[in-house]
């Protein structure tokens, strides 16, 4: 069995993803805390592994993969069972684009860093830097809802590597206290894969340190 060690920030919904991406194989890991309210991800021996200094990071067999998606992906091509991304093309596609939406639109503008530029470098206040979080997750959420369909899961009848991307940004997104009635099925999905023991020990108030 390979070893693999998650370099990942509780709170951090790339990381929060790839967790659940772990759990849903069924994989042994070990996990390394790295604070990004401390920055510990820009220290000179992460930075040597992870010139990009973010999270999450996954160390497998002593070789560094980054990136959630291209981590995921990685996943599924060493433990193919169960798919997270389909093969067939048509249905790549779609959950590749469902994935994207979150993974690519909506995440990179709300992360920490973007946070801390937004108050220290510009001067937003607190409510001008919410009205940003809620307007980027209202727009994404608007398409995400669209494209959902009728199945349990965002990937169908299994949580795929949209479900992945999904339930974090729902845990933002009521963080931040952004209104979720409009996306009745995006609630409804979050609420199935939450069933799922897979999610819950992948949530950050199940790894946060006590």
């Amino acid at each position: 069995m390979m070893k693999l060690v998650l370099h990942d920030y509780f709170r951090s919904s790339a990381s929060f993803r790839v967790r659940i991406a772990l759990n849903l194989k069924g994989l042994d890991y070990e996990r390394v805390e790295v604070s990004l309210i401390a920055g510990e991800q820009r220290s000179d021996a992460y930075l040597e592994q992870n010139a990009q200094g973010f999270v999450p990071m996954l160390v497998a067999d002593g070789e560094p993969i980054i990136q959630s998606m291209a981590i995921i992906d990685w996943l599924d091509r060493a433990y193919p069972e169960p798919r997270l991304i389909p093969d067939a093309a048509m249905p790549r596609a779609v959950a590749l684009a469902q994935a994207q939406v979150i993974a690519s639109d909506i995440h990179p503008l709300n992360n920490l860093r973007v946070l801390k530029y937004l108050t220290k470098d510009l001067g937003l206040n607190e409510q001008t830097k919410d009205r940003w979080i809620a307007t980027w997750i209202t727009q994404g959420f608007e398409a995400l809802e669209a494209m959902a369909g009728d199945a349990r899961y965002l990937g169908g009848d299994a949580p795929g590597i949209a479900d992945c991307c999904l339930v974090p940004q729902m845990y933002n997104a009521r963080r931040f206290d952004v209104p979720l009635d409009a996306f009745p099925r995006l609630v409804a999905i979050d609420a199935a894969c939450m069933e799922l023991s897979a999610f819950q020990q992948a949530h950050p108030d199940a790894v946060k340190a006590a």
